[in-house]
């Protein structure tokens, strides 16, 4: 079935309303825990909790719209359904706080096994259609989003063993996705050094 373009709106509130929805839930549950069974849960489950089937929605729906589903979201939403299934069923807060630095950490061994030892870029393959570089360029870019992956790995240690938990739900909710702009803006320079289109 063919690919179905989308309404970049409709594809932004779909991208990011899962995470709004999972912020405010935190926000309002933080000094109201939620008892089941006898069992306190604290806001971080509760929220993750009200994610992990927004999350599986706003997928379903893209699908629906698109008839398709990038490799990178399956495998993302798969390591939240993991992660976040773990911290509600144990009421373990842990888990998810760790999510995405094993998100991340998958990501660097991955792009750096291709690119180190196969000598292969994976960025290539998801994108070489749609920046056409140099494959020194895509061996550099590859090898930067690897540096990338792992400091926002030990970044998300650092700020949810020792800056406390408010400070990573503005991370985990908002603070990856400015830090990964801000990254992807400061490739801009070297896309067009290597871009093949400039050398047109």
């Amino acid at each position: 079935m063919a690919e179905r373009e989308m309404n970049p709106l409709v594809k932004t509130l779909l991208d990011l309303g899962p995470m709004v929805i999972y912020f405010a839930a935190y926000q309002y549950f933080q000094d109201r825990p939620v008892s089941v069974g006898g069992e306190s849960y604290g806001a971080i489950v509760v929220a993750t909790a009200v994610f992990v089937p927004m999350l599986l929605i706003s997928i379903g729906i893209s699908w629906a719209m698109t008839k398709t589903l990038p490799r990178m979201t399956v495998f993302t939403a798969a390591i939240v359904v993991v992660f976040g299934g773990l911290t509600i069923w144990l009421n373990d807060d842990t888990f998810t706080k760790m999510r995405p630095t094993v998100v991340y950490g998958l990501f660097a061994v991955i792009l750096g096994v291709g690119l180190w030892l196969q000598g292969r870029s994976y960025i290539e393959y998801l994108m070489g259609q749609l920046m056409p570089m140099t494959p020194l360029g895509w061996r550099i870019f590859t090898r930067n989003w690897v540096i990338f992956f792992v400091l926002m790995s030990v970044f998300n240690e650092f700020v949810w063993r020792v800056l406390g938990e408010e400070a990573w739900i503005w991370l985990d909710t908002f603070g990856q996705f400015i830090l990964t702009l801000v990254f992807v803006a400061t490739q801009f320079p070297l896309l067009q050094k290597h871009s093949l289109t400039q050398k047109d």
